[in-house]
């Protein structure tokens, strides 16, 4: 058998090459895990110096108009091109243009600090996600990748950043892959998704990075009873995650609409925000509200939290404020489940569980990415419930989003099926 039938009857087993695709992705992935999740770690880290140092001077909270026009005038002069965060990694996942800015990392990374620094309200997964997508298009250029593995490496980026940031790699994996097109899942990049997470969040370990841990006691049978009561909390999830989904797009529409300079606008959404905390006498609606969602699973809160937490974050990120959504959605779902709690008989902690994880898949579309967190972060006990919740939000969420990037793969409902195809930015105008 001379070299040539060698060659060919070895290409001819499928193995090789995946096992030369496999070791290819480790590699690469190896490389952009400890760079996302060191970024991560440094992120983590400085973000609750922020907050401890806010939470001890209250009095800087009069500093955010000041604060946000310094982000609103870095983006004005540095940023503009990156200025659409995560959509613009999701627009250049669809359509490829040119390489991500890598200034996109310093200037989230310094805008988010700043935000939680003087006081808006405001979360961290979508920092960590364009910090992750900068770094993995910046391995693009550096390693000369082709444009499909371009792709493949950027849905990368981003399950490490997620991951790295939450500590929960497999639901960071899944949203990486499931958060591009609503309704589908991009298999293409299963591996280097998973091996980018598990090894940022390695990596986040490996800096001692914090996570906070919450607990559900108590989980009941799943009697027909308590399905429709897990039906209809997931109904009402969803309705907020549409609430919140909305009310980002009005404040964002409504402040490039009145006014014109862009550095203004969290100059004037600063003032506002902070006369209301210290007219409220509180910061328990700015910032991430770890403290609030942590008491969610074990006491009785204020019916109202959830409310006043949607409006506080939404009036934050549209006045120009920079950070994620997400803690804040944690936030929303979690004190509402435990305002639930107050006529729906299942336990409390179940309750802001289900929440939790359920707003945040209504307002991302990513229900299989968001049951799988829910058991990473709650068990497997409860795993049922948190599936029919997630699920259910993302149903009643309706063709609506965090993300308007997002392309419509599968509608949620077969008279939708004219949206196919579209960002979700545009399906409003299709209704017409």
């Amino acid at each position: 058998m001379n070299f040539r039938e060698i060659k060919r009857h070895l290409a001819s087993i499928e193995q090789i090459p995946a096992l030369v695709y496999l070791l290819k992705w480790l590699l690469i992935c190896s490389g952009l895990g400890i760079l996302v999740g060191s970024a991560s770690a440094f992120f983590l880290y400085a973000l609750e110096w922020a907050t401890n140092f806010r939470e001890s001077h209250v009095w800087i909270i009069a500093l955010l108009p000041l604060g946000g026009f310094i982000i609103g005038l870095s983006y004005h002069l540095w940023g503009s091109s990156v200025v659409k965060g995560n959509n613009l990694l999701l627009e250049e996942l669809h359509q490829p243009k040119d390489i991500i800015p890598f200034r996109m990392a310093p200037l989230v990374l310094f805008g988010t600090i700043l935000t939680h620094l003087f006081g808006g309200s405001a979360g961290r997964e979508g920092t960590a996600v364009q910090v992750g997508g900068a770094i993995a298009d910046r391995l693009t250029k550096i390693l000369r990748l082709k444009p499909r593995d371009r792709k493949v490496l950027l849905i990368a980026g981003i399950s490490a950043g997620f991951a790295s940031v939450f500590g929960t790699p497999l639901a960071g994996a899944i949203f990486a892959l499931e958060v591009l097109v609503l309704g589908r899942i991009q298999l293409d990049a299963l591996i280097p998704s998973f091996l980018a997470a598990i090894l940022a969040n390695y990596v986040g370990h490996l800096w001692e990075v914090p996570h906070t841990i919450y607990s559900i006691d108590l989980v009941p049978e799943l009697t027909a009873v308590n399905l429709l009561w897990a039906l209809l909390a997931g109904i009402l999830f969803g309705l907020a995650a549409l609430t919140f989904s909305k009310l980002v797009h009005f404040w964002t529409d409504l402040f490039k609409a009145k006014i014109g300079y862009p550095p203004l606008r969290p100059v004037l959404g600063g003032v506002v925000l902070a006369a209301l905390v210290f007219a409220m006498g509180t910061t328990k609606y700015i910032g991430l509200g770890i403290p609030t969602i942590v008491a969610a699973f074990n006491q009785n809160l204020p019916s109202y939290d959830f409310l006043l937490k949607i409006l506080f974050t939404t009036f934050t990120l549209g006045a120009g404020f920079k950070g994620g959504e997400v803690t804040p959605l944690f936030f929303v779902g979690a004190t509402l489940g435990n305002a639930l709690a107050w006529f729906m008989p299942l336990p409390v902690a179940l309750l802001a569980g289900m929440g939790f994880v359920a707003v945040f898949s209504g307002a991302t579309n990513t229900p299989i990415a968001c049951t799988v967190m829910g058991i990473e972060l709650f068990g497997i006990e409860g795993g049922v419930f948190i599936a029919i919740a997630c699920v259910t939000a993302y149903l009643f969420s309706g063709h609506t989003g965090i993300y308007s990037s997002q392309i419509v793969g599968s509608p949620k409902h077969l008279l939708f099926g004219r949206h196919k195809g579209l960002p979700l930015s545009q399906v409003k105008y299709k209704r017409r």
